[in-house]
């Protein structure tokens, strides 16, 4: 029967686009972690949506479940097989074309697997601007990120990937193709299925292409760094930001001492301008200002939160490059825990407001289950998503640390989520990682809508299997 399934795949995609062992598969098998490291039965390279259709027929007439795959960023196990040898990887990174970008309506088609940096530069060629942008953009996918409703730095302003998409084209369990990449933004005929599948994680179906919002591109964009005494210090200087510069407010990032120490130790080439602060922020306004007006506006910001002391210290990047230089530490945060060694990564939201409660009653729990836990305190304040992310002691061992504290330190964490009203995945969704949380702290009802869709549109169960649900 395998051996009738692979001939079948390879008649489909061709047999250079099916992958087997002995070849190495470690780029489709093992997660960017290196938490989850599975085994394939096959990986199939479709090249159309009408390849991606027939694949899925094939595997569901033999009851072979699929994994979704974009670019193999993700951070909760959801792309990547068992250990079984049983599931096959379905990689969408040969379908990378820009279908189309219809400037007047604002919008592109691109298909699945474009690396968001190319879907950006593909606007920018056109003078406008996709939005969306995170650390992974050079690697991870246009369908990876709808499918994970991925964030990133710019949700402030612009929202989720669900919020920058109009239309998908989807292949369905059954190997149908939904084609909904309609660019309107007004379409009122019925539930909203191009909602249902952004964020399903693969479960649901596999979104082959999408239609994109875009936006005019700024005149300009600045970029300042400022030093905070307080985590309510940082909410204040948010509060005045959002007053003084509106839309204008592009990103809001906060990051605690600790995680630009680290940044500082495994990558000290990269710039630190300021002085170590407890809390330090970086903030970037853009807008149809020009230079000199952008610049006046955030000086000014920067002068009124110095005369209220929550800011300080502050300095604006005089250039493009210096700009790019202080989003490059910011990104490099995750890089230098990988360098620092294994770690608990936490991808919370709580409101706003409740953050430095939040973080003043966690910190000390931590610190008290474990003295010298090291926090990694560092994420997208403007919109409430933290990367509380939990190093061990220094000098102890980061391999037994995660094995042994994970459980308790999960349970602190998610409890006082959960006490201030939050998520417990703010972008990176469920996958393998947070199944049982969410099994554990989702409310009943919802648990079984979620069931009853995932039972309608897959009743097999070969999407994704033990992903989310």
């Amino acid at each position: 029967m395998t051996q009738e399934l692979i001939t079948e795949l390879a008649r489909t995609v061709g047999p250079a686009n099916v992958l087997r062992a002995p070849e190495d598969l470690s780029g489709y098998e093992l997660d960017w972690r290196k938490r989850w490291h599975g085994r394939a039965l096959a990986v199939v390279r479709p090249g159309s949506t009408a390849e991606v259709a027939a694949v899925v027929k094939t595997c569901a007439a033999a009851g072979v479940s699929l994994v979704p795959q974009g670019g193999n960023t993700g951070l909760v196990g959801g792309g990547v097989p068992d250990d079984q040898a049983r599931q096959v990887v379905l990689s969408l990174r040969r379908m990378t074309a820009v279908r189309q970008i219809d400037a007047d309506n604002l919008t592109m088609t691109v298909e699945a697997g474009c690396v968001l940096q190319a879907v950006q530069a593909a606007a920018e060629a056109q003078g406008l601007l996709f939005p969306l942008s995170l650390a992974a953009e050079g690697s991870c996918t246009i369908g990876g990120n709808l499918a994970t409703n991925a964030g990133g730095t710019q949700v402030l302003r612009f929202g989720n990937a669900r919020d920058l998409c109009l239309g998908l084209e989807v292949v369905t369990p059954a190997g149908e193709i939904w084609d909904g990449l309609s660019g309107l933004r007004k379409d009122n005929t019925g539930y909203d299925l191009r909602g249902l599948f952004i964020g399903s994680e693969g479960t649901l179906g596999v979104i082959t292409a999408a239609t994109l919002k875009l936006f005019p591109m700024p005149a300009t964009t600045v970029t300042a760094l400022a030093s905070c005494p307080s985590l309510e210090a940082a909410v204040e200087l948010l509060g005045l930001a959002r007053s003084r510069l509106d839309a204008g407010l592009t990103g809001f990032e906060v990051m605690n001492r600790f995680s630009l120490d680290l940044v500082a130790r495994h990558f000290p080439t990269l710039p630190r301008p300021l002085p170590g602060a407890d809390w330090t922020v970086l903030m970037e306004h853009s807008g149809s200002q020009d230079e000199s007006g952008a610049r006046t506006s955030l000086e000014e910001l920067l002068g009124s939160a110095l005369e209220r002391g929550c800011v300080e210290d502050a300095v604006v990047a005089e250039s493009i490059a210096q700009s790019r230089a202080l989003w490059h530490v910011r990104e490099s945060i995750p890089l230098a825990q990988a360098e620092e060694g294994l770690n608990i990564k936490h991808d919370i939201s709580v409101p706003v407001s409740a953050i430095p409660r939040f973080v003043q009653l966690t910190d000390a729990a931590l610190q008290a289950h474990m003295p010298g836990i090291r926090l990694v305190n560092f994420g997208h304040l403007g919109d409430g998503n933290l990367h509380y992310n939990v190093q061990a002691p220094s000098g102890s061992d980061a391999v037994e640390f995660l094995k042994t504290q994970e459980p308790r330190v999960n349970e602190i964490v998610y409890d006082n989520v959960q006490a201030f009203g939050g998520s417990i995945s703010a972008e990176h969704g469920v996958g393998a990682l947070k199944l049982e949380e969410l099994r554990h702290r989702k409310s009943p009802v919802a648990l079984s809508l979620m069931r009853q869709i995932k039972a309608a549109l897959d009743p097999q169960g070969l999407m994704n299997p033990g992903r989310v649900l």
